[in-house]
């Protein structure tokens, strides 16, 4: 366990702002910071981040929170352990007690296979510096790259001894568990039963994910030992960490370029990456060879929605080049090409030119990715009628899928004029394509709806998909949201519930975003004798509410009311700190929820700086008790109408008793209101 003091520290020390950076490209947007979301396929920017009140939220998914929930989401961890990054992140020291056998036992697996790679990482590191075999074998390749002390460092770059079976026999010995080494794929299990090194004889590159964790490692057969070997490369395979549709080779060390930057450099090499570093190029990620994923995009569009290619100039370079290129432009990147020079990649390109060199070239070689294409296309049709008909259907295909209008003329104009063809016949091609495009969509997702319908009920019903704003084949998309809407069901499940229960929660939730807000808020209330006391905004609507023998209808506002009550013991409590820090995720999240901006208070209820008149809070629960004098009204009213209480002249004129009660009480209620309640 944290101390609660050490909690404060870390949370003081956590800037909310600096630490989604990490993640987001934010900016500033009046006293808040916008940015793409990271929980969701964002595409306009969703995600909120307010310094003021050290939360952040995103208005399309829902997602938010302070801090420590934001990276508890990002990073998969537990709420202590969710602090322990932050405290390593901000040199803060961290005491806890020894882990008793039973709760290692109990520390979940992703924690446990990230422990492993971290370990595994720092032997590669040691054996490629501090023993013979890594210096005479492993050093000296990467010094025949040309790579510096502080390039193998920034990288973590390694080597895994040649015996087979030297690296899971050091784990076992430092205690870790042979299930975790071969689940992350370090090591191979032999039909023996014996543990076989994954990498053994390679010089090894870590993988580390976005906030520096080590997921996975590429390892390399060294040039004269290659001899008989079916792969030069080998990688991690797909874990519970590692996910290589998700991962880009470099992105932690060229995060902050990028932002700084606004631009991306995509290539494909590990070595690639690491000369550019070196040549002082570090906006620059890899994706190993493979086509980029829509995952790999969404990742990047956080940072930047510019991207440069770079490839080989060859032939094979050229269609490299456009590989996964329509993903990128649906996703709203603007795509530069940059072709290298015969005989060269950016490994090579990248060690015999300095930063400046290098950017200069790029300045005046990177052309746009319609240019390109069209080029490219029109050499290979060579003017052949056919060839030419396919090259104009292709471009229209890739135009089509672009997001913003502008965009798609500009290059509907470009194609134009250097295909020499007619502007106005584009147009009406790429709105007919992305009509189709749009069409298919619908299709898929009433296919996919009639599935989901299908396997929950086993019968598929035949309905008309709704459309979707996002699918629009004219406008651009807005994503229309419903994260201001009240919750439905217990923590903001969608659970149906009738109209009058929603009422209830309706209400319980502006009572409990005052008390989020504003709890511990000091207040003169006048008591039954006429006397005037002064309580906090929690202890009053809790007294109030349970002198009527009132509990809320929403499980979780009820849970967050009581809880809160019993919490409010330290003279610093402050409500908001309470909800936002809670371990409990549906009280964090409600919490951010209520919190932010767009999600404000009524107005008769909102005062500047979140303050609350003691006249708003009485109205609140005077409210709240005419709504459930209202429902019992009404079912008493029922009861009345059904013919066996009729029959039953005691329980009719008991009801009826009840009723004339609850009436009186109504009309009171409406006094202190100031207005008739009906």
């Amino acid at each position: 366990m944290i101390s609660p003091i050490t909690i404060e520290r870390i949370r003081s020390a956590a800037n909310i702002v600096d630490v989604v950076s990490e993640y987001v490209t934010l900016r500033r947007a009046g006293s808040s910071y916008r940015g793409l979301c990271p929980f969701h396929d964002d595409t306009t920017p969703s995600f909120s981040v307010s310094p003021a009140r050290g939360i952040c939220k995103c208005f399309a998914c829902g997602e938010g929170g302070d801090v420590v929930h934001f990276i508890m989401k990002q990073e998969q961890l537990g709420y202590y352990d969710a602090l322990r990054f932050l405290a390593k992140k901000y040199g803060i020291e961290v005491e806890d007690r020894e882990l008793t056998p039973e709760e290692r036992r109990s520390q979940s697996e992703r924690e446990s296979m990230f422990a492993v790679n971290e370990w595994a990482s720092t032997y590669f590191h040691d054996a490629l510096l501090n023993t013979e075999e890594g210096k005479t074998i492993g050093l000296a390749y990467f010094r025949s790259r040309g790579f510096r002390d502080d390039i193998i460092e920034k990288f973590r770059l390694g080597f895994s001894p040649s015996s087979s079976d030297m690296m899971s026999k050091a784990a076992l010995k430092e205690g870790y568990k042979e299930e975790y080494l071969v689940k992350t794929g370090l090591s191979f299990k032999r039909d023996n039963g014996t543990l076989y090194d994954k990498y053994h004889g390679r010089v090894i590159f870590p993988w580390f994910s976005i906030s520096g964790k080590i997921v996975g490692f590429g390892g390399r057969v060294l040039d004269a030992r290659t001899k008989g070997v079916n792969q030069k490369y080998i990688n991690s395979a797909e874990s519970e960490i590692y996910h290589k549709a998700k991962e880009l080779y470099g992105l932690f060390q060229a995060k902050k370029s990028i932002s700084k930057e606004h631009n991306v450099f995509m290539v494909e090499g590990y070595t690639d990456v690491i000369s550019m570093h070196q040549c002082g190029i570090e906006n620059v990620v890899a994706n190993s060879g493979t086509a980029l994923s829509e995952d790999q995009i969404s990742i990047l569009h956080r940072f930047t929605n510019n991207i440069t290619l770079l490839y080989d100039g060859d032939a094979a370079g050229q269609k490299a080049a456009l590989r996964g290129t329509d993903m990128l432009l649906a996703r709203g990147m603007r795509i530069k090409i940059l072709l290298l020079p015969d005989n060269d990649d950016p490994d090579s390109f990248a060690r015999k030119h300095s930063a400046t060199e290098f950017r200069e070239y790029v300045e005046s070689h990177q052309v746009d990715f319609i240019s390109f294409k069209t080029n490219l296309l029109l050499n290979e049709a060579q003017g052949d009628p056919d060839k030419m008909s396919d090259l104009i259907r292709s471009i229209v295909e890739s135009i089509s899928v672009v997001p913003e209008e502008i965009e798609r003329s500009v290059y509907i104009h470009k194609c134009s004029e250097m295909l020499q063809i007619d502007e106005k016949m584009l147009i009406r091609e790429v709105m007919k394509t992305r009509k189709r495009n749009w069409e298919q969509k619908l299709r898929e997702k009433e296919q996919a709806e009639q599935r989901k319908r299908y396997l929950e009920n086993g019968v598929a019903v035949e309905t008309p998909a709704e459309e979707d704003s996002n699918l629009s084949p004219l406008g651009e998309s807005e994503g229309a949201s419903n994260s201001h809407l009240p919750l439905k069901g217990v923590g903001g499940s969608s659970d149906e519930v009738s109209p009058e229960e929603q009422r209830f929660y309706d209400m319980e939730q502006v009572i409990i975003q005052t008390i989020v807000r504003s709890g511990e808020q000091q207040l003169e209330f006048q008591q039954a004798d006429n006397s005037i006391q002064t309580l906090s905004i929690i202890d009053y609507i809790f007294n109030e509410l349970n002198a009527d023998g009132l509990t809320f209808h929403h499980p979780l506002y009820a849970r967050m009311l009581n809880e809160v009550h019993d919490a409010q013991r330290d003279g610093n409590f402050v409500a908001s700190h309470f909800f936002l820090n809670n371990p409990d995720e549906a009280f964090s999240k409600t919490a951010s929820r209520l919190m932010s901006d767009r999600y404000e208070l009524s107005a008769r209820n909102s005062q500047p700086n979140d303050a609350v008149s003691r006249e708003s809070v009485v109205r609140m629960v005077l409210e709240y008790r005419n709504l459930v004098i209202t429902a019992e009204m009404s079912s008493v009213m029922n009861q009345l109408s059904n013919p066996t209480v009729m029959n039953n002249t005691d329980q009719y004129m008991q009801l009826l008793q009840r009723q004339m009660e609850l009436t009186k009480r109504k009309k009171d209620l409406a006094r202190l209101l100031g207005a008739r309640v009906i």
